[in-house]
């Protein structure tokens, strides 16, 4: 399509890459032109290569479905075909990092939703209402590499982005320790009940690596940029259980806060009423408005209910209380695929665009 930039989904077939493609039909800016997974798939139509393994509601989108599925591999027969790619690959660390690190030197920007990069420092792990400013870190990560436009941006993991983006407002008021219990879906593990029937009427009280990324990622968001690289927060601190139940979508989390200066529950709710990010101020197509939503019904937010506010994109916040060992407690909700997988990629990627770091080649 005219002025759309031409983009590439690496990892195409796997449930986040589906939500990739299936998010990216129609966007305003954006035009999926190449979708690459393994050599299992290569070859076929993209309709093809998930027939039967197809994760999303309704079909799969006819611009993409005509598509032929290249190798993520082929770096350069890829790159050729778009103006950056959205990384979605199920691969090792040390490979994931390579093979992101090779499409940046091949002046092809990544914005990836993998982990492999999110400590590097000069890499910007970014939640775009909150750490915006860690772009300013792109220069220095093409000087390393290189590069004249290719570089990697990564999203943060799908644990914190309930509870963070609700944190964040209340910065100014010092948040000091914070105990969190998510309770996480299914779908975080790439999985569906018909592919997990162990996970029917079932909760498993561990995620491996979950609760390290849920306790130390969110310091690298919060922290700041400083001679060319991304300096980490000292505080807050922060402990967390991360727990598998039986919900198809929608990662719930439990908090609980002490601050260096208690806040009012008037204070609390009005920033979170009013905080509105770069994405909201500039009015990316996929930002959600409001960014945070509070719910004074004590039985909300509810995954099933409430994890597609702001189509997917929004955080529902509820049951805001004293509580008697820190200072407030209360519960927080976001839908992992969207706003913790492929739809925060794609926002980060909006903010990338309008910031001038994605541009046609």
């Amino acid at each position: 399509m005219a002025n759309k930039l031409k983009v590439g989904v690496l990892g195409a077939t796997g449930m986040v890459g589906q939500r990739f493609v299936s998010l990216l039909e129609g966007h305003p800016w954006f035009e999926v032109t190449v979708v690459a997974a393994s050599p299992n798939s290569a070859g076929k139509s993209y309709a093809d290569a998930v027939a039967g393994r197809w994760t999303l509601p309704g079909d799969v989108p006819a611009t993409a479905a005509r598509l032929t599925v290249g190798v993520a591999a082929e770096v350069e027969k890829i790159a050729s075909q778009c103006d950056f790619v959205f990384c979605a690959v199920d691969m090792d660390k040390a490979a994931t990092a390579k093979l992101e690190e090779d499409y940046a030197k091949a002046e092809t920007p990544v914005v990836s939703n993998n982990s492999a990069h999110r400590w590097t420092a000069d890499v910007p792990m970014m939640v775009p209402e909150i750490n915006s400013d860690h772009m300013g870190v792109i220069e220095s990560q093409k000087k390393r590499l290189g590069t004249k436009r290719g570089f990697i941006a990564v999203k943060p993991n799908c644990s914190i982005q309930s509870y963070v983006p609700a944190i964040h407002p209340l910065w100014a008021f010092g948040p000091a320790k914070i105990a969190v219990c998510t309770y996480q879906a299914i779908s975080g593990a790439g999985k569906t009940f018909e592919s997990w029937p162990e996970m029917v009427d079932n909760v498993i009280p561990f995620i491996k690596g979950e609760e390290e990324k849920s306790e130390q990622e969110p310091l690298k968001v919060w922290g700041k940029v400083a001679g060319g690289t991304i300096e980490k927060a000292a505080a807050p601190l922060i402990t967390a259980q991360c727990i598998r139940v039986p919900a198809s979508d929608g990662h719930m989390a439990a908090v609980t806060v002490a601050f260096d200066r208690k806040p009012s529950k008037d204070q609390i709710l009005s920033a979170w009423k009013e905080y509105a990010g770069r994405p909201q101020q500039l009015g990316l197509p996929s930002a959600p408005r409001p960014f945070l939503q509070y719910f004074e019904d004590d039985t909300r937010p509810q995954t099933k209910l409430d994890r597609d506010a702001g189509h997917g994109m929004a955080i529902t916040i509820g049951r805001l209380r004293p509580d008697p060992v820190f200072d407030w407690k209360f519960i927080a909700l976001s839908h992992n695929t969207v706003r913790g997988a492929a739809g925060g990629a794609v926002l980060t990627a909006e903010l990338l665009k309008a910031d001038g770091h994605l541009a046609a080649k």
